[in-house]
């Protein structure tokens, strides 16, 4: 034995650890690159027995470890996993936790998926690509292309739909090399890369083309059927027209059917036996062509065999009217297209393929190339042995032709005998049958769609060729459409066709997709004209192709990472030279056709979109959204802040969002979708990690299901003035950040510790330091409904034949929305029930109270009062001291909603200065003006400064006597009220007595108050103080908003 061979076998041979050798003469780890070199290969690595270790605890690892390993297990999608059982790369949160469980044995996903029938690239690609492309225009329509086009535009049509294909399955290749493809074939391709609206438009559009396509290749076998019964058996089924296609198409679409039924393994061996025939059918022309004619019959029907003089009298294109159409470039290339929109026969298959990846590029491509050669040359053929126009007249085959203006008929030459007058190709070129101006010509490449038969070595053969064409065609077809229906039904982008996704057998066939695809077949087999329905079949192809090739465009401008094609031969810029061919082919063929191709294109895609179906596959439309995105909050950045483009943009210190219903809508009515808005939520960081993960999907969840467009965002910190700051600090991008924050009002401050109070005002300090506008709102019974609410958090149901996996488990959980609460409800999410629906998203239902007791009506009211239309009244706008003009520009905001459109602006200020009451007023009334400001009605306060009634004042010593400073009161000094304070603040507290008594008089049955906030000066005030002239100011009102913006201009009169 070569000792090598020992040699190698001891290098890779695992030694136990007791081995004697183990501790003697053991040679170093590594070698020197010369001793490298000379081993070489594998060997080059020499691993010392001393190194090796018993695999038996190289085996067990995983079972002493949470951590996952590398598998191909952990990047599939979650319910394909789930499925087999397997266990799933742990979360962050799992793996820091102090205690779990050890992980269970990795499962082979792939030993427990379905197995079916699967095929490689000739039989799954490059077979059905042939046989659909080598389809009923090769036998019947090329030849009529080559007389319309000639040589020079003939060929020219050829490469150009060739090159529309080539394009198109560059990005076919690149798409289906990006990932694992499944089955659905190019809507698979295109829902996965522009997302499930283009998807789900184009999907069904390409079913029915499909569909299109099947009965226009039964169609051309029809014809060459209806011709073998006229020219060989003299005979026909009912009319010899439109009836005997239709009676020859039903039966041939039924024994198609059944073939597709049958499955895909039996369908393969039939193309085999289809291809053969195709192969003898273009070989008999060649060498037909070859031969020559056999008979005067196919001399005078314009078959002249090979001659230079035939090839260019065909050159010049010489587009004609047939079948009562004037023909034009682009009208023969919308009848010709279908020949080569076989390209995504074995992209259709995708799902029962071993290796799509590999098998559609290849495939695809080498079909292309192979048929495109094809074509030429039957083509080139044709061209340069039967001539354009013949009338099939053998006299006049050998009469000479005609003089200009002459009315003598020419004397045809003389037979001798039984002897045919032996003449020259150009000779009979010359003779009158084929000067066409002045006789009726029905033979020759234009009006002859029989010609190759005539041209074949055997006849007979070229009908074989053309039934093995056409219904190898039909075949590819009739299997393509129900499994792009099969795919749309599994990912319930449409209602009802749900049961068109249930699959049969092993290869998990589309059996009611294939019957619903042969009626619709059947529907458009009745047409019975095969331009007709040909110039359709290109109409919805082009419009399938061009988003394929949008699709690459599209993926390659968005720059996404996980877009990676395997197939490195393709580039964006010609994916948008495909889809502007693709387009324009469209519009130039029959722009009608093609607007209302566009036109339902659209109407699907805003269909699908309005579904809102639960399909996250991280299209380039999401990625797009993301770069556009960050160059938008770049560009801003860039961007200088302009009065005139001022927005409010809130960050709401809501807690976990349904905890505060109407502090979040009230928010909500401010930004009006068109603005930013930031739920803030300060956290303890003590719960655990695993609740903690959860409150952004949670918080977002209960966001959408309110319709709010709003962000969440929490800070972990038991200080709820420490958390407020970083938040100030941290939320928001570039200018794209809060420039208000909205609070709460704090009713329980009285009770509440000092400390707390204290941190309370701190915020508003924070704020204002910050340059931030400040709202505080107040309403009747308060804005937290944490206590008594419980909202139905209804997550969509991750559905199991979706491809939307975005890691969370499938919950549908009555979430307590007190977030203190949220950590035991993740512990007491319910199962589903077996045949339970799940709800939808953005179902609105009232809320509950715990155990779903239903809430008092007048609690409910609460709740909802800013999702409710108002009745008719006032927001009064108490417009105090010049902030910036956020005070005046908030109230004209509202008003615009629903919510209080019924609500008429009044407008209170105060006099500034005695005795200059109209003048304010006026001047007052023309700032308003200027601002576009519509108001009812403007008040001037002129006695603000009046000493408050003694009621008030008792009541203001009512609210303050908790917190005022008393011999045994210890603590901070900003902690109570001094009475040396009381007397500071003597003028600003019989101010605020005595706004409370106008508010009082002017504004207690009004709809909404917005009032300026008063501003607490840092180390003068205390936060007791403070809070008691806010207090003053909105304790029984109505809902209350005080508001103070940053002192810079938020309102303009410049245009």
């Amino acid at each position: 034995m070569d000792p090598n061979i020992n040699e190698d076998r001891r290098r890779f041979q695992v030694a136990r650890i007791d081995t004697p050798q183990a501790t003697t003469n053991t040679p170093p780890f590594f070698m020197d690159q010369e001793e490298a070199d000379h081993a070489g290969g594998v060997a080059a690595l020499q691993i010392p027995e001393a190194y090796n270790y018993d695999a038996t605890f190289l085996a067990s690892l995983h079972q002493m470890t949470r951590e996952a390993f590398p598998r191909e297990m952990n990047y599939r999608n979650l319910f394909s996993i789930a499925k087999a059982g397997a266990a799933t790369r742990p979360t962050l949160p799992e793996l820091m936790e102090p205690s779990g469980e050890k992980r269970e044995d990795d499962t082979d996903v792939d030993a427990v998926e379905k197995k079916g029938v699967k095929l490689g690239w000739i039989l799954g690609v490059f077979l059905p690509c042939l046989l659909n492309i080598w389809g009923v225009m090769l036998f019947l329509r090329l030849t009529w292309v080559m007389g319309q086009g000639g040589v020079f535009a003939g060929i020219g049509l050829l490469t150009l739909c060739n090159l529309v294909t080539f394009i198109t399955a560059l990005s076919v290749s690149a798409v289906s090399t990006n990932g694992q493809i499944k089955g659905g074939g190019i809507y698979y391709m295109i829902s996965r890369s522009l997302g499930a609206e283009f998807g789900g438009a184009i999907g069904l559009m390409f079913t029915v083309a499909n569909c299109i396509a099947c009965s226009m290749h039964t169609i051309g076998f029809c014809e060459a059927v209806q011709e073998m019964l006229r020219t060989d058996f003299k005979t026909f089924i009912v009319d010899d027209a439109k009836n005997d296609i239709r009676i020859v198409g039903v039966i041939a679409l039924i024994a198609c059917l059944i073939i597709v039924i049958v499955g895909m393994q039996w369908v393969a061996r039939i193309q085999v036996v289809l291809l053969v025939m195709l192969l003898a059918a273009q070989v008999s022309v060649i060498t037909g062509a070859a031969i020559g004619p056999y008979n005067d019959d196919q001399r005078a029907q314009g078959f002249l065999g090979f001659h230079w003089d035939v090839f260019v009298s065909n050159f010049a294109p010489k587009f004609s009217v047939t079948d009562g159409v004037q023909h034009s470039f682009f009208s023969v290339f919308a009848v010709y297209f279908p020949a080569v929109t076989g390209i995504v026969a074995g992209a259709n298959l995708s799902g029962d393929l071993k290796d799509p990846g590999y098998a559609i590029p290849l495939g695809t491509l080498a079909a292309i190339a192979g048929t495109y050669f094809s074509y030429v040359l039957l083509g080139l053929i044709s061209a340069a042995s039967v001539m354009r126009v013949a009338s099939g007249n053998i006299t006049e085959l050998y009469m000479p032709q005609m003089m200009p203006n002459s009315t003598v008929m020419p004397t045809p030459m003389p037979f001798i005998g039984n002897v045919t007058p032996t003449l020259s190709i150009p000779e009979l070129m010359a003779s009158r049958a084929f000067q066409c101006e002045d006789i009726e010509c029905k033979f020759g490449l234009l009006y002859n769609y029989q010609t190759m038969t005539m041209m074949s070595s055997w006849g007979p053969m070229i009908y074989i060729g053309c039934f093995a064409a056409s219904l190898s065609s039909a075949i590819a077809t009739l299997c393509s459409a129900p499994r792009v229906l099969q795919a749309m039904a599994q990912d319930k982008l449409y209602p009802g066709i749900g049961p068109f996704g249930v699959g049969f057998g092993s290869s998990n066939d589309p059996v009611r997709g294939t019957i619903l695809s042969f009626v619709v077949a059947v529907g458009f087999l009745l047409i019975a004209e095969l331009n007709a329905v040909g110039t359709l079949t290109s109409n919805f192809y082009l419009a399938a192709y061009s988003l394929v090739n949008f699709c690459v465009f599209h993926a390659e401008l968005a720059k996404s990472p996980g877009w990676r094609p395997g197939f490195k031969y393709y580039t964006a810029w010609l994916s948008l030279l495909g889809t502007v061919l693709c387009i324009a082919a469209m519009f130039l063929v029959n722009w009608i056709t093609a607007l209302i191709t566009y036109g339902l294109i659209v109407l699907f895609y805003l269909f699908v979109q309005y579904r809102e179906p639960d399909a996250n596959w991280g299209s380039s439309m999401q990625a797009a959204a993301y770069s556009g995105a960050l160059k938008a909050v770049h560009d801003l950045s860039n961007i200088e802040e302009h009065v005139k483009n001022f927005r409010p943009q809130i960050l709401c210190m809501s807690g976990f969002p349904g905890a505060r219903p109407p502090l979040v809508d009230f928010a909500n009515l401010i930004t009006k979708h068109s603005s930013l808005l930031i739920c803030g939520n300060i956290i303890d960081g003590n719960i655990p990690l695993s609740t903690k993960a959860n409150y952004p999907r949670l918080a977002r969840a209960w966001l959408n299901k309110h319709r709010i467009r709003a962000f969440y965002k929490h800070v972990e910190d038991g200080c709820f003035e420490h958390g407020c700051k970083a938040m100030l600090q941290l939320v928001g991008l570039g200018n794209l950040r809060p420039n208000m924050i909205l609070l709460g009002y704090k009713s329980d401050w009285r009770d509440a510790p000092r400390e707390d109070v204290i941190a309370y005002v701190n915020v508003v300090h924070a704020a204002f330091e910050r340059i931030m506008a400040v709202g505080i709102l107040r309403v009747k019974g308060g804005l937290d409904y944490s206590s008594v609410l419980e909202t139905v958090i209804c997550l969509d149901e991750v559905e199991t034949d979706s491809q939307t996996y975005n890691g969370d488990e499938n919950v549908e959980a009555n979430m307590d929305d007190n977030v203190n609460h949220l950590d035991e409800v993740e512990k007491k999410k319910p199962k589903k029930q077996k045949n339970q629906k799940p709800k939808k998203l953005g179902q609105r239902k009232g809320p509950a109270g715990y155990g779903d007791v239903k809430l008092p009506t007048s609690v409910f009211t609460s709740i909802t009062r800013f999702q409710q239309k108002q009745a008719k009244g006032f927001i009064d706008v108490y417009w105090l001291y010049d902030d910036g003009g956020l005070t005046i520009l908030i109230p004209f905001i509202l008003q615009r909603t629903k919510t209080f459109i019924n609500s008429k602006l009044r407008i209170f200020t105060v006099l500034s200065r005695t005795g200059e009451l109209e003048e304010e007023q006026r001047n007052m009334a023309k700032l308003l003006t200027k601002f576009r400001i519509e108001f009812a009605d403007l008040i001037v306060i002129p006695d603000v400064q009046r000493k408050a009634q003694p009621a008030t004042k008792e009541l203001f010593l009512e609210i303050i006597e908790p917190c005022r400073r008393k011999g045994q009161n210890t603590g901070r000094e900003d902690a109570f009220i001094t009475d040396e304070e009381l007397e500071i603040f003597k003028e600003k507290n019989n101010r605020h007595m005595r706004l409370r008594e106008l508010l009082l008089e002017y504004s207690a049955e009004s709809t909404m108050v917005v009032m300026t906030l008063p501003l607490p000066r840092r180390s003068t005030i205390s936060a007791p103080l403070y809070m008691a002239w806010l207090e003053l100011l909105t304790r029984e009102m109505p809902p209350m908003l005080l508001v103070r913006g940053n002192q810079q201009s938020v309102l303009t009169f410049y245009s």
